[in-house]
C-alpha cells in the first residue's frame, strides 16, 4: 500500500517490539532505515540519553544519506514509580522519552527533505495511569505536548504528529476473555496496528494532519467498565 523507495527513515528503539515492526515495514516499502538502539542492530548501537551519542548518530545518518525524510521517536523510557524511583531514574526516563526526541529533531532539522514527517510514539498513559509508573507516564505526556509544539515551530517544513498506543502485545501471545473484551475492537493490539499508522502519517495521504495525537488502543480508553461488566469483578481484598 505504501511506497517509500528512496526515502530515509530514522527510528529510535528499532531493534525489537513496536520499533522493529516499524523498521521492517519501512524496509519492506523500499526505504533505507537507520536504527539506533541499545540492542544490537544493523546500523547503530547507542544510548539516546547521551548527547554525544545522539550527535554521533545524526552525523552518521547525514554522512551516509545526506538527508532524512522521516524520524520516528519510538524508544521507550524507563518506568519507575514515586515509591522506589530515584531522582536519577526519573531524569533518565525524561532524557530518553523527551530530550532525545527534541534533540534529534533539532539535529536533523536542516536536513529534512520536502515532505518530511516526524512521528513521536507516546502512549495511552499520557491520559491514564497505573500506580508506580510516574517516570514513564511523565515522559509520554511530555512527548505528546512536544509534538504539538514542534508541529507549530516546523510548520511548512516538516509535519509532526504522535501516536498513543494502548495495550500492544509484542510477544505473539493470544488474549481472550476479559482481556480481549475490555477492548471494543475485541482483541489486544499488535505491533502492526502501530506500524501501519506510522506509515500512513508519513505518507502524502496524511498531508493535512499536523500536530495530532492519535490514540490507537482498540477503544480501550473509551470503554467504561463497572463491576460485573465483561466478566470483570471488583476484588475487595
Amino acid at each position: 500500500m505504501f511506497g517509500f523507495k528512496g526515502k530515509v527513515c530514522v527510528i529510535t528503539g528499532g531493534a525489537r517490539g513496536i520499533g522493529k515492526c516499524i523498521a521492517d515495514s519501512f524496509l519492506a516499502a523500499g526505504a533505507a532505515v537507520c536504527v539506533i538502539d541499545l540492542l544490537e542492530n544493523g546500523y547503530f548501537v547507542g544510548d539516546i540519553s547521551d548527547k554525544a551519542t545522539l550527535e554521533k548518530f545524526a552525523s552518521k545518518v547525514i554522512e551516509d544519506y545526506g538527508g532524512v525524510d522521516y524520524l520516528i521517536n519510538n524508544a521507550a523510557p524507563k518506568s519507575v514509580g514515586i515509591s522506589e524511583g530515584s531522582y536519577e531514574d526519573f531524569e533518565y526516563a525524561q532524557r530518553v522519552g523527551v530530550t532525545a526526541p527534541f534533540y534529534l529533531t533539532k539535529l536533523f532539522s536542516p536536513y529534512f527533505r520536502e515532505g518530511g514527517s516526524i512521528v513521536n510514539i507516546s502512549s495511552s498513559r499520557d491520559r491514564m495511569s497505573q500506580p508506580q509508573t510516574e517516570s514513564y507516564t511523565a515522559a509520554k505526556g511530555g512527548i505528546s505536548a512536544l509534538t504539538h509544539a514542534l508541529s507549530v515551530s516546523l510548520a511548512g517544513r516538516v509535519r509532526v504528529n504522535s501516536i498513543s498506543p494502548g495495550w500492544i502485545d509484542t510477544t505473539g501471545a493470544e488474549y481472550a476473555g476479559s482481556d480481549a473484551a475490555q477492548h471494543p475492537a475485541g482483541r489486544v493490539g499488535k505491533p502492526e496496528d502501530i506500524a501501519n499508522a506510522v506509515m500512513y502519517l508519513c505518507s502524502d495521504m496524511a498531508g493535512f494532519i499536523i500536530g495530532e495525537n492519535i490514540c490507537i488502543d482498540g477503544g480501550m480508553t473509551k470503554l467504561m467498565i463497572y463491576h460485573g461488566d465483561h466478566n470483570w469483578a471488583l476484588n475487595d481484598n
